[in-house]
This record gives structure tokens, sequence and C-alpha cells, in this order.
């Protein structure tokens, strides 16, 4: 299953042709930061995700979670 935010991340920085040591240094986390959110980790600091969705106008917030029938 693919990351909605990692995706995003990912367009986004291609579209303003940044490398990541770019958006690295843009949103002041490290490059390591950036691979990881690009990669989809898990567990990543909520802080610097903003910092990064901040430079494409955007930031985390709550999403509502569609329950699938079979699953409950």
């Amino acid at each position: 299953m693919l990351d909605p935010l990692a995706t995003f991340v990912k367009q986004r920085r291609r579209q303003l042709r940044l490398s990541q040591p770019d958006l690295a240094a843009k949103a002041g986390v490290g490059l390591r930061f950036v691979r990881d959110l690009e990669q989809g980790k898990g567990t990543l600091r909520l802080d610097k995700v903003n910092a990064v969705l901040q430079l494409f106008g955007h930031e985390v917030g709550p999403v509502p979670v569609v329950f699938l029938p079979e699953l409950e």
C-alpha cells in the first residue's frame, strides 16, 4: 500500500525541482529524515513533518478514518 504522505512529498519536491538535500536544507531537517519521509517510515516526528509540509503550504491534520464493515 502506498503512503499518501510520502507520495505527496515526493511529487511536490519533484515538481519544484528540488533534490532531497535541497528540501532538507530548506525545511531545516536532516537528509535522512527526508529520505525516511519519502519512503513512508511509520514513525516520524510530527514537528519535522510539518516543517517539510509547510514549504508546500500544508500541514498535518486530523483525517476521518473509514472503517470497512468486514473488519469490525
